[in-house]
Order: structure tokens, then sequence, then C-alpha cells
């Protein structure tokens, strides 16, 4: 009787055993035909499946077929960072299901991705101007040439004066450093560097990317002509020559001509796609910063464009600094983001600097932190000039505020919003009214508002104040006055960041950070 029932038992758990196989070979089998978020099509939906579709936002492994059709979570016949956003949610549980389910019920023709590459010339130029975090340090990081990237030698010849049809001239594989070290301070072209510039990084990172969109080849060739702890009156068009400083607008003229001249007889089209301005440290008391960085742009695209024969715009990029002064608030810094928002798509603000590694003077980036700083610059000259898209920061688009609470509203590039957790918490030993705040300030007619709480809430971070706020007069900042300096970084930074997938070729993951700003609240 009791080996009956073992033999009834077994029988049992057999029979549940099969279903629970074919259960799962059903759900294997419609996944490979259309389930949204397994986009390997195993019948799982799970952090493989995250991995597949970052490498196809990153252009690194286009996805297709049903892959693609799995991938279009939110359902509207695109997969963009919106879908990644949606299956991160789904596997941390935190929804149930996808827009798509709904919004797409009928099964629909599968779209074909296409990403138009636009590479209108053989050779791109590339110029980087600005102060000291334009011309690196050492030690020499990238010294060899993975692709095809160029840079002008100047061989034997002395300039000024600028002789651009000089048969000393020549093209050569872009590495660092870009000509010789400087041997004093201050010291303008061509003796200007002083180790690791963000260009030869910057480089293969767009070379690399285009690669993995399917692209042939990005040839760039880079001009670096910034001169280290001069302001913009010294970089500008005009500047006065005095034989150490003021030869980076004139060089910059210089090379691209050189560089037209030795593209036309290699039977090469070259135009120039973007100007780097890394700068702003002298200028931080400067109230008219921003147009005079409108004025540089409107100076090379004209000048340029007469040289080159091109009829496409040349945007500028701008990162922001947050070195100088170390207390109190820069000008400098604001405007750079301020410029982004009032002229779009001629400058654009890449974000801040503050999150990378610096060195002891808490001013200057270490060589690492110049390729990283390279790679982002990449990353935003492929999307505004490779792939002819829009970029805007992680940047707020308006503050408001009701008893004691400030509600901030934020573009996000990639959703969703999160508190980083590598940096160190910012004003815990000065600045301490905001020491809850996570970068954030708040000011009422000047004087600081203590800061109880912050939170994030869909694209809006919250703050909640430890008094309520006067009707008129209050302010909200982010990263906006120096404080101590944090170990290994400088004297302004937040922990607000966006949950963008993005690496470079160095492996390092790169959010976009909060631009450094100050605005009034309504």
């Amino acid at each position: 009787m009791k080996a009956s029932k073992v033999v009834q038992k077994v029988i049992f758990y057999l029979v549940i055993f099969s279903l629970v196989i074919s259960c799962i070979s059903i759900s294997t089998t419609a996944a490979s035909t259309g389930k949204l978020g397994d986009i390997n099509g195993d019948g799982s939906i799970n952090s493989t499946d995250m991995t597949l579709l970052v490498r196809h936002i990153l252009r690194q492994n286009i996805l297709t077929g049903t892959a693609y059709s799995n991938a279009d979570t939110d359902g509207d016949g695109n997969v963009t960072s919106s879908d990644l956003s949606y299956l991160k949610r789904y596997i941390l549980r935190l929804i149930s299901s996808f827009p798509g389910e709904t919004a797409n019920p009928t099964p629909s023709p599968t779209p074909s991705p296409s990403i138009n590459l636009n590479i209108p010339w053989d050779w791109a130029g590339i110029i980087g101007t600005g102060q000291s975090l334009s011309v690196g340090a050492t030690p020499i990081l990238s010294s060899t040439q993975p692709y095809n990237n160029l840079k002008l030698s100047l061989g034997n010849l002395r300039v000024p004066p600028y002789d651009a049809n000089s048969s000393q001239l020549k093209l050569v594989p872009l590495t660092e450093p870009i000509r010789n070290l400087a041997t004093g301070f201050p010291s303008a072209y061509p003796g200007n560097l002083y180790g690791e510039t963000p260009h030869t990084a910057m480089a293969n990172q767009i070379t690399a990317m285009v690669k993995a969109a399917g692209g042939n080849d990005y040839i760039s060739v880079h001009t670096v002509v910034g001169e280290s702890g001069q302001g913009m009156s010294v970089i500008k068009k005009g500047a006065t020559d005095t034989g150490n400083t003021g030869r980076a607008y004139a060089a910059s003229i210089f090379e691209v001509t050189a560089i037209n001249r030795l593209a036309k007889a290699s039977g090469k089209t070259y135009g120039v796609g973007g100007i780097i301005l890394t700068h702003g440290e002298t200028d931080c008391g400067n109230p008219n910063y921003e147009n005079e960085m409108r004025q540089l742009w409107l100076d090379y695209n004209r000048d340029i464009k007469a040289i080159t024969g091109q009829t496409q715009n040349i945007p500028m990029f701008v990162v922001q600094q947050h070195s100088y002064p170390s207390t109190g608030t820069s000008a400098s810094t604001l405007a750079q983001w301020k410029a982004g928002v009032d002229y779009p798509g001629d400058i654009i603000c890449i974000g801040p600097n503050y999150q990378r590694t610096y060195g002891g003077d808490n001013v200057h980036l270490t060589s690492t932190g110049y390729q990283h700083l390279g790679e982002k610059y990449a990353q935003v000259y492929y999307e505004k000039v490779v792939l002819g898209k829009d970029w805007k920061p992680l940047q707020p688009i308006k503050a408001t505020k009701n008893g004691r609470t400030i509600t901030v509203d934020f573009h996000v590039p990639v959703p969703p919003l999160v508190w980083d957790t590598t940096l160190p918490a910012p004003n815990q030993s000065s600045l301490t009214e905001w020491r809850n705040g996570k970068g954030f300030e708040v000011t009422a007619n000047g004087s600081r508002v203590t800061i109880n709480s912050v939170e994030i809430s869909g694209n809006s971070v919250i703050i909640t104040c430890a008094n309520d706020l006067p009707a008129w007069g209050v302010k909200v900042g982010y990263a906006f006055t120096g404080g101590k300096a944090r170990p290994n970084g400088t004297y302004r930074w937040g922990l607000l960041r966006d949950s963008d997938p993005f690496k470079g070729r160095s492996g390092l993951a790169q959010p976009n950070f909060c631009v450094s700003f100050e605005m009034a609240v309504n």
C-alpha cells in the first residue's frame, strides 16, 4: 500500500515537471516570434537583454529583425534610450508591463534601423583652443594611433611667420604629444603644449563610434592652439602676439589653410567639423564672457568657411570650469551653460567637468582625466555633427516654489535621474547650510537658506528647505558656489546625474552629470 502511494507521488511530480517544461517551451517559442523586452529570444527578460540594447544605442552592435522589434518597449517604432529606461525598470520590477504592449497590439512589419552618418569630407578638422585644461598634462598615454586620424607636422618650419605653403608641412598620424612640449610659462604656439590633451582620445572615440555604426572610417585632423593661463582676450581673433602669448587664433587659421592645401594635393576633401573650447578659469569674473564666446564662434565660422568653402556651420563645444575662483561664484561657469541655451546648435555645453579626476592642485585634470574628457567631447560631437541630432546636457528648465519646497524641472538626456554614489557629498565642512543638498544651493535675497532634503521625482528634483521661502528674491543653484575641494577633485560639484550607459574606449562609464547653474525661482 505504501509503495503504491510512493509510485503515485512520483507519477504526479513527473506530470507536473512535464507541464512546466511544456510551459517553458511555449514561452520560449513565443519570445522568438516577438515578446517585448526579450531581445535575445531566450524566453527570459534580464540583464543580457539590457546589454544588447545598450550596445545597439551605442552603435556597437545594431539590432535587426525580431530583436529590434522586441527592443521597442515603448512601441513607437524606434529603439532609443527611452526603451532602455523601460527595460531597466521592468527588470527591477518597478513596472510589470511595457507601454508597447498596448501601444501596438497588432504585429506590424519590423522597422529597419537606419543610421544616416553625416560624413561630408574625407578629413574633418577639429580645432582645440582654450587655456591650461586644453593643452594637457604628463604622462603621455596616447602614443600610438589605432586608426587613420591625423595632425599637422611643422617639420623644421619656424612659426611665425605663418607660411601655409611651406614644403616642411605634412600630415602625420595623430598621437600625443601633438608637438614638442613647452619649456616655460607662458608659452604660445607652436610650443604651447604641456602633455596629453583630450584630442587623440576624442578622435579615436569618434572613429570607433562611426565604425560601430557601419561607417567605413572617420578621419579627423586635430589642431591644438590653446594657451595656458590666458583669457579670452588672448585667444580671440586679433589678439596681440607678445612672443609668449596671443597666437591661438592666428595659428588656427594657419593650420586650417595648410591642411586645406595638403588635402587638395592628396585628392581629399576637407572641412572643419567642430571647435573645442576648454577654457574659462581666467575669465571667472568676466561678466561679458558669453558675448565673447559668441564672437569667437562667429569669427571662426566666417574665417574658416572662407578657406574651406564649406557651407556647414561649425559648432563650438564647451565644457564648464569649476576651479576658479576657489570660493564664491564664477561668471564664466554660468556663461558656459547659458551660451548653449541662448545659442542652441551653435554653442553646445557638453556638461560639467567636476566629476573627472583632478591632480593635487584641484585645478588640472590627470592624464586619464584628459582622455575621459576627450571621450565625452567625442560622444557629443558624434551626436551633433555625425548624426545631425540636437544635443543638450542635463540642465534645468524651470524652478518653482511652494511654501518651503522648490521644484526644479530638468532636461534629462537619458532617464531616469539618479544620485551618483561614487563622489562624496559636497558642502560637508563648508557652506554647511547646503550639506543635505547633494550639490543644490538655495539663497533668499543673497543669504543662504538651509536645505533639509532633496529627492528625485521623475525628471524633477524637489528641494525642501528648513523654513518657508519669501515671495521674492529666491534663487536655486547647483554646484555653483566654491567650497572645500574634494580629494582628486575641484571646488564645485554635485551628485545629480542621468542614466546614460555611454562608455568610451577607456572603459569608463560616463553618464551626464548636471551642469553647474543658478536661476531665479518663480
